[in-house]
């Protein structure tokens, strides 16, 4: 069974098997969960819709419809393949 030490801080490192077993990387989430008899249960934190709402909000940004990001994005590799 993998074991880990709480630093000072009680930070811990999660052990390089169970990053593995869960697919962690660099950045990911996790949550963590204690049961009626004390086991900590450690999980991989799922995304849902919900959880993007704003993410690409930038105070003072326009705002551009789905036509307008279509025909930016059309110029933008018209450009990007003509110059090959």
């Amino acid at each position: 069974m993998p074991t880990a030490t709480i630093t000072s801080k009680g930070q811990v490192t999660i052990p390089k098997k169970i990053r593995d077993e869960l697919g962690l990387k660099p950045g990911d989430k996790v949550n963590f969960e204690v049961d009626k008899q004390g086991n900590l249960n450690v999980s991989k934190k799922k995304y849902s819709i919900d959880d993007t709402y704003g993410m690409l909000h930038r105070e003072n940004q326009k705002s551009y419809t789905v036509e307008e990001m279509d025909e930016k994005l059309t110029e933008y590799f018209k450009k990007k393949y003509k110059a090959r």
